[in-house]
């Protein structure tokens, strides 16, 4: 009798021990704060991942603003030699002042009396002379040239308009001062060579100046170029 009361025993004290396990897990499984570290960890775990998602957006926008940057420099040094070039196009073309080393030549009417009979146009300066001069000029080597102040360029007329000499559309009077930039001592021998345009106007004294400068400045062409005919030829 004692054996099976001993029997008896334990299995009351197996069913009392695993009902206590099963009321500790309910009781475990419902705890809130067990629930409240679940989740806290998995807000560790999102907190985690939107760090890892903010520093690559981070170094993408860092590159996106790197290609920018090269972006803007390669534009603006783009721009840079546009700009150079259209400036050099400008100054060929006339369009622009420039300044340089060359010479001044000034010419006015002769103040010789006049034999009876003869013609008083020989005693004064026409446009014919102040071509020859702006051509020596161009033939020396001259960058520019202006003819009292109004800009030679390849569509420039000289031409006599009465008692004056009209240039570009301008009536000009004498004196005439012809500036050219360019080599000074080159530009002076190249006119005075002998048997030249100022050794003719001389002949009939005609007065000339001509003054060497380091530095001289002739304006740009301010007037309207128009091609009514004249077109660019493009080659494929």
């Amino acid at each position: 009798m004692k054996v099976k009361s001993g029997y008896f025993t334990i299995a009351l004290v197996s069913i009392i021990l695993g009902l206590m396990l099963a009321v500790q897990y309910k009781v475990t499984e419902g705890n809130p704060n067990d629930s409240s570290a679940r989740r806290m960890q998995e807000l560790v775990v999102e907190l985690k991942h939107t760090k890892e998602e903010r520093d690559n957006l981070k170094s993408e926008v860092d590159e996106l603003r790197l290609s920018l940057d090269k972006a803007i420099v390669g534009q603006s040094q783009s721009n840079e030699a546009l700009l150079t070039e259209l400036d050099k196009a400008r100054q060929a073309a006339g369009l622009e002042a420039v300044k340089g080393p060359g010479v001044i030549v000034t010419l006015n009417d002769s103040t010789r009396t006049l034999q009876p009979g003869e013609d008083p146009n020989l005693y004064l300066i026409h446009d014919e002379d102040i071509l020859k001069v702006v051509n020596e000029l161009k033939a020396a080597g001259a960058e520019a040239i202006a003819v009292n102040e109004q800009r030679i360029l390849a569509t420039s007329e000289i031409r006599c308009a009465g008692p004056t000499i009209q240039v570009n559309g301008n009536r000009i009077a004498p004196p005439f001062t012809i500036t050219g930039i360019g080599d000074p001592v080159y530009l002076e021998n190249s006119l005075r060579i002998k048997g030249g345009v100022l050794e003719n106007l001389n002949f009939w004294g005609i007065q000339i100046k001509v003054e060497q400068a380091n530095e001289l400045t002739i304006p740009g062409y301010h007037g309207t170029i128009r091609f009514k005919y004249a077109s660019t030829a493009k080659e494929r």
